[in-house]
């Protein structure tokens, strides 16, 4: 069976390798838009946007890795269609035929119109390398940046700004920071962590436009307040790439739309990761985590091959803030109840997600312990009361 992979980032490699540890012989070809074999992307945002971490240490597998293994990589190709007749996906450099096509092409960041400035030079968003490159020499201490978005990725840049000394404000139209994402506790801690070093942040307050002619220079806000900046960078969230998946005709709903084992409405085409909504208890869910990339891909992999089984989720997500680890198990969705511990530091601390008197998910704030106990409890279908988990001395004890 000849296996085309579309897109090249970690759900890309995690399902590569898992085809090859499975056992399967046949052709694997990778076709990405990217100059680089595929990489991590959550490091862009944080340690490599630093300059803590080289390319090297970025990049998922060492060239030698993709030869050994005999998969076939196609950088620098962008996918134009799906001919789904044929079964052949095209290229702007050539065509490529598949038995079995998978789609991992990922999210993109979502961006303000023309008509609010967000075209202008200095206005930046966070998604892959060529982001970084466009963005990271305009971070120069002294500078004054504006961040639009209060969720996570918003949050890791203006902590990386902070760190490399530029004056930060953060803008988020919503009542809070992480609104859509956490509970209210977790964002009074990670607010308070951000303005202990410094970050101003604005709540409750939209965009008007960003302001500028040759280049951006500041952002006017919806209450008349223009706030000047050297640079800004949007975090308003992404959208799964459905283009080529809608184009060819195949069923789209929040993303590229799976059944339970990861096949799109073509039994021949397969999807996984941020692009890619499956099955869940109410409704479609699609994550965009890179727990998610890896476990949808690996189950996926299987699958093709023959395996038959649904894919489970376990969710886990983190975001590195300051010197803060945010660690987050489940999915808080619907939750009705929180409760919260305090943590061993100044700024941590967890938070716990109830729904009908179960445990859905642990935020945890610098409180490792926490989070490896509510991951545990969560995945293993266990659910101490809120009562025992708000008064118990030894967490462990709850398992």
């Amino acid at each position: 069976m000849n296996i085309v992979i579309l897109g090249a980032g970690q759900a890309a490699a995690s399902m590569a390798a898992k085809l090859r540890a499975l056992g399967h012989q046949g052709p694997i070809t990778l076709i990405g838009d990217e100059a680089e074999p595929p990489y991590q992307r959550p490091p862009l945002s944080k340690a490599y946007l630093l300059g803590e971490m080289g390319l090297d240490r970025l990049t998922l597998r060492g060239a030698e890795w993709w030869t050994e293994q005999g998969i076939i990589l196609h950088l620098a190709e962008r996918a134009t269609g799906i001919d789904r007749a044929r079964r052949v996906v095209l290229t702007d450099k050539g065509e490529h035929p598949y038995d079995a096509l998978a789609l991992t092409l990922g999210a993109s960041p979502r961006r303000l119109p023309q008509t609010m400035g967000g075209h202008l030079p200095g206005v930046h968003v966070v998604r892959n390398l060529a982001d970084i490159a466009a963005a990271k020499p305009a971070l120069v201490a002294g500078r004054r940046l504006v961040v639009i978005g209060g969720g996570y990725i918003g949050l890791e840049a203006a902590a990386v700004a902070r760190k490399l000394g530029l004056h930060v404000t953060l803008v988020e139209a919503a009542p809070r920071i992480l609104g859509r994402v956490a509970a209210a506790q977790t964002a009074d801690m990670i607010r308070a962590l951000h303005r202990a070093h410094g970050v101003d942040i604005i709540e409750g307050v939209g965009i008007e436009r960003i302001t500028g002619t040759e280049a951006a220079d500041g952002v006017t806000l919806s209450d008349g307040r223009h706030l000047p900046a050297d640079l800004v960078i949007c975090g308003i969230g992404v959208a799964p790439e459905t283009a080529l998946a809608e184009a060819a005709g195949l069923a789209v709903d929040n993303g590229i739309a799976t059944d339970a084992q990861g096949r799109s409405s073509d039994p021949a085409i397969w999807a996984a990761g941020d692009c890619a909504s499956f099955p869940a208890s109410d409704g479609r869910m699609r994550l965009e985590s890179v727990g998610n990339a890896i476990d949808m891909a690996e189950a996926v992999a299987a699958n093709m091959l023959g395996a038959g089984a649904d894919y489970l989720p376990k969710p886990w997500f983190w975001s590195d803030q300051f010197d803060a680890k945010l660690q987050i198990a489940g999915l808080n969705a619907g939750y009705d109840q929180v409760v919260t511990r305090p943590g061993a530091g100044t700024h941590g601390g967890s938070v716990w997600y109830y729904r009908d008197g179960r445990l859905i998910a642990v935020d945890a704030l610098n409180d490792a312990r926490a989070y490896m106990i509510g991951k545990r409890l969560i995945e293993g279908g266990k659910s101490p009361s809120p009562e025992a988990v708000a008064e118990a001395t030894d967490l462990k004890a709850l398992m």
